[in-house]
This record gives C-alpha cells, structure tokens and sequence, in this order.
C-alpha cells in the first residue's frame, strides 16, 4: 500500500496491524499540512485532487485529533505485549500546542528546537492573517467543533547555534553559546538574519539569504554568539 499523506498515517497503520487490517487513517492537523483538506469541511478537497491526479481512494481517512471511535488496537506481532487503543494522533507543533494546554481562544505558545514556532489558538473560527502567518489546524475532540491557530513559522533558530559549533567551530557544545554571549554586554552593533534556507513567516521569501550586519573590528566571537541568541528574538517578534 503507498501512503500520500504524513508519516502518522503510515505509524497508525504499522500500529494497529499493517497488512492485516491496519487502519488508514490522519487526523486533522497532519491532514492540513498537505494542503489537500478543506479547511472547513476537514475533507479532502476534491478540485486539489484533480489537479494534481490523486486519486481519492489512496488517502487515508481524515479523523480527530482524540476520537472516542477507535482506529484499532496495536497488533499482536508489535512491540507491547498487551493490545492499546489507537485513538489519537496530532502534528508536531499542535501536539506542542495541546501538550502545553492551550485549550483557550486567544492562548499561544512558542517552542524553539531546530526552527520555532509560534501558534495561538483562535478558537472555533478560521482566521484569515493579513500578516503572512498560517491558518492551521490546532486539534479537534471527537465530534467537537474544531480549534484552529494562526502560525508563525521559523525556519532557523537553534540550527544557528549548531552552525556557529559545526560549521564555524566557536564553541565546542551547543550549551557552551550562552557563556561566550554572556562574555559581552551586548551585541556590539552586529545583527543576525539567518535566512538560510529563505525567511519563512511574516516575509515567505525563499530567495532570501543569510547577513551579519555592522561588523567591525571591535567585534570578537562573544558579540557573534550574543547576535545568534538574538536571531532567535527578533524572528519571534516579527512574527507576533
């Protein structure tokens, strides 16, 4: 069987049997990101299939988030010795939503790993930006009306301090970034944009790249690793 969806589909099938009877399933906000469901309907958006030839048969059924009907039980030939309910699934940044619990219109959260992104819960109405941040799913309870989120996505924030130990060798471990900034009392008039792989959310510039501005001799390692923590705040706030 191939899979057009995300990886969760093809775990939850593993999951609950695989080959004999997996169900074929994605939930909501998995389903979002392939930019194939109708925000609205939480269905597969029929005029999107067409024009690029995916049948419908092959998409995995869409569900909530947390769903009182089971998708199945993990199968006898997995790993846990004792059958569990599948019934729950969410994508990485709402998963860090819920996790974080929140649950009210207005609530928000930012988690900084590789990227960082920020998402607040706008309750059971699709909100539309007019500043360059997602409309998303955030999760849905079973038959609940669904909970949709604004994003704003960054692509490069702890990925630069892997590139000042990697690429530039600086520092030796990633911890080691916050000492050598705390060795200056501020950036020394440099600044950061770590468009790397283009500037995501509010700008969607994929021609973008990375500049370090207003170096001078003055400069020393301590200033660069203060600007690379900082990089981090100033994406944060443009996308606020």
């Amino acid at each position: 069987m191939r899979f057009l969806g995300r990886w969760n589909s093809w775990l939850v099938w593993w999951l609950t049997g695989g080959p004999e009877g997996g169900a074929h399933v994605t939930d909501v906000t998995n389903a979002s990101r392939t930019m194939l469901m109708d925000l609205d309907t939480l269905e597969w958006e029929e005029s999107i299939l067409r024009v690029l030839n995916i049948p419908r048969p092959m998409l995995p059924r869409i569900v909530p988030s947390s769903d009182k009907r089971l998708w199945g039980y993990t199968s006898k030939h997995g790993p846990l010795e004792h059958p569990v309910p599948v019934c729950a699934a969410l994508g990485d940044q709402q998963a860090a939503l819920v996790g974080q619990t929140c649950f009210e219109k207005g609530e928000a959260k930012n988690t900084y790993g590789t990227g960082c992104f920020l998402l607040m819960n706008t309750g059971s109405m699709r909100v539309r930006s007019t500043h360059g941040l997602i409309t998303t799913l955030g999760y849905r309870i079973d038959s609940q009306d669904p909970v949709y989120c604004l994003e704003g996505s960054v692509a490069v924030a702890g990925a630069l301090v892997q590139w000042l130990r990697d690429n530039l060798g600086i520092i030796a471990t990633a911890p080691e970034v916050e000492d050598l900034a705390r060795t200056v009392e501020d950036n020394g008039g440099i600044y950061f944009v770590p468009a790397f792989s283009g500037l995501f959310a509010p700008y969607w510039r994929a021609d973008a790249r990375g500049v370090i501005a207003g170096l001078t001799r003055f400069v020393n390692k301590g200033h660069l690793a203060r600007a690379v923590l900082e990089a981090s705040a100033f994406q944060t706030k443009d996308n606020r």
